[in-house]
């Protein structure tokens, strides 16, 4: 029997409490950040800056100072101050509580759920079959199995990469079923973005209790904002029956069993792109590429946060500009053919670069797909990028659509283009930086 757990509100203040009671406030963490040197927090000592967190946190003020408060909004998700705290405080895990702390007060997005939701619908609506579609889409009946594959919300706008991820898990025959979509949101983006800790409660409990009624063994998990916002932020929050893992450490720990099913060898030379956030996934993806015949890693370019995207990278832009040009500059100066992407957000981020045709952009899920001898998914996200022109984008989504029960026309595509899609131009009627879904980070 599972215990009924404290209230999701509980749980941040327990937590909240902690850090209060054990920080020491030295400013270790800020030092360290790289996201400050790049933010209108520079030159403000660390001290005052860790100050205003710790004083929010403890409900000694209602507001933060414009130094700590710039700290808050950019932090990029790197992890770096973690192991740097002399008490073992989780800075990261620190800041997540902050933001939600300041969205309950007044939120930036306060519909942000409802408008990423019909953009990804709009988004997934133009790049698969309807039989894909609702795979992502609507949840599958509920049996008794060992694996919940769990998509999250944001991920589905490159669908592509999910299906390359099943074509892998059925590769070493694991006995899963997909859960994701907005129905299935982690709650992140109702508690820590608008602000909505009781919406977000009922949110996450949906989704724990939706994994818990296939009695499985293991969740395995592909987004990494749901990776750690249920495994870091919200640790502790519920005990569950599974244990909540990325999906790259399941197919890692399989590496021998899919060894033999590497038939096709790739002779490409590829530059790996990785973040430092949660590098221990990186070093999975390190693990199953260099098991691939003739595949050679040239180079691994750590960038910092956890992730490219609105959660991660795009919240220092600046930053993020200047590791995004230096990691395309990687690729071209080693005479590599292949930039090797991350995360779905990644993906999005980086596929245009493929316009220039100095060297191809895939997913590291395209790869290993490939190397097993079958054809990866169509990455049409990737065709709409590279045709550069929105009235053809639109005329290429009608069929998509329609077939798919999604009737808009393209004067409404266009309005709308900005909300739907992430990291694209084209002609410069659409110039998003990140992800829409977090429209503060202005494009």
């Amino acid at each position: 029997m599972i215990e009924e757990p404290r209230s999701l509100q509980s749980h941040l203040d327990a937590e909240s409490r902690a850090i209060v009671d054990n920080c020491g406030q030295c400013g270790r963490c800020v030092e360290v950040c790289p996201v400050i040197p790049f933010s209108k927090a520079a030159g403000t000592e660390s001290k005052q800056v860790i100050g205003g967190i710790i004083d929010l946190l403890a409900g000694r003020s209602e507001t933060l100072s414009a130094a700590s408060d710039e700290w808050a909004s950019t932090c990029n998700g790197c992890g770096l101050c973690i192991p740097e705290c002399p008490k073992e405080i989780n800075p990261r895990k620190m800041l997540a509580l902050v933001g939600a702390k300041q969205s309950a007060v007044s939120s930036k997005t306060p519909e942000l759920f409802r408008r990423m939701s019909r953009s990804i619908k709009v988004l997934v609506g133009m790049q698969l079959i309807p039989a894909e579609f609702k795979k992502v889409f609507v949840p599958p009946r509920v049996r008794d199995v060992p694996i919940v594959f769990y998509l999250g919300c944001n991920a589905l706008r490159t669908p592509h990469l999910l299906f390359n991820s099943m074509a892998l898990l059925d590769a070493v025959g694991a006995d899963y079923e997909v859960v994701g979509g907005p129905s299935s949101c982690c709650g992140v983006i109702a508690t820590k973005w608008e602000g909505q800790v009781k919406t977000g409660d009922r949110v996450t409990m949906n989704t724990i209790n939706r994994f818990e009624g296939f009695k499985p063994e293991k969740v395995l998990n592909w987004c990494p904002t749901c990776q750690i916002y249920l495994g870091e932020t919200l640790d502790g929050y519920r005990r569950t029956s599974y244990d909540f893992d990325h999906v790259t450490d399941f197919l890692a720990n399989r590496v021998e069993i899919m060894k033999p099913k590497f038939i096709r060898p790739l002779r490409k030379r590829a530059v790996v792109h990785a973040h430092v956030g949660r590098s221990d996934i990186c070093s999975n993806v390190d693990t199953l590429l260099r098991a691939i015949p003739g595949f050679e890693i040239v180079e691994t370019v750590f960038e910092s946060g956890y992730t490219c995207g609105g959660s991660g990278c795009a919240k220092a832009p600046k930053l993020a500009a200047k590791e995004h040009g230096e990691l395309l500059q990687r690729t071209i100066d080693t005479g590599a053919d292949m930039l090797v992407t991350l995360y779905h957000g990644c993906h999005q981020t980086f596929i245009g670069a493929e316009k220039e045709g100095k060297f191809k952009v895939q997913n590291f899920t395209d790869v290993l797909v490939e190397a097993l001898g079958e054809t990866p998914h169509v990455d049409q996200m990737k065709s709409y990028r590279l045709m550069d022109d929105f009235q053809m984008i639109v005329d290429e989504a009608q069929p998509f659509l329609k077939a798919n029960g999604i009737e808009l026309d393209g004067e409404w595509l266009k309005q709308h283009g900005p909300s739907i899609f992430a990291g694209l131009e084209f002609n410069g009627q659409l110039e998003c930086f990140g992800d829409p879904a977090y429209p503060e980070h202005k494009h």
